[in-house]
């Protein structure tokens, strides 16, 4: 059986300095995971919902009660949504998309290095 999930991603950004400059850092990050199911049009609708209503991280932390942040919503050719949220000059994009989940697999550790091997690591 197929399970269904909504996936959303947040443009994070991060500011550096070096060397004088500042540096501002994008990157897109896994923010949330959503199992929905089997069926794939509920997919979508719960992806639209998220879509219009989800408040990134970035924003989030700035929100007072009864603010309501600028949204525009894409919707595009694929079935993804592609949305621009800003507020009081904050501005962050999210990217809602729905995926089948096709392999997981769970971490393992190796044994533990014996000491002759500790021993040749250090030299």
């Amino acid at each position: 059986m197929t399970t269904w999930y909504v996936l959303v991603e947040e443009d994070t950004r991060e500011t550096k300095y070096a060397d004088g400059s500042e540096l501002r850092l994008h990157r897109w990050r896994l923010a949330a995971t959503r199992s929905v199911g089997p069926d794939e049009e509920q997919a979508a609708a719960v992806a639209e919902q998220l879509a219009l209503e989800y408040t990134p991280t970035v924003i989030a932390k700035h929100t007072r009660p009864g603010d309501v942040p600028a949204r525009r919503a894409f919707l595009t050719r694929d079935g993804a949504w592609v949305v621009s949220i800003r507020q009081r000059r904050r501005e962050c994009h999210i990217r809602v998309t729905t995926a089948r989940l096709v392999h997981t697999q769970e971490e393992t550790e190796g044994p533990p290095l014996t000491w002759r091997e500790k021993f040749r690591e250090a030299f």
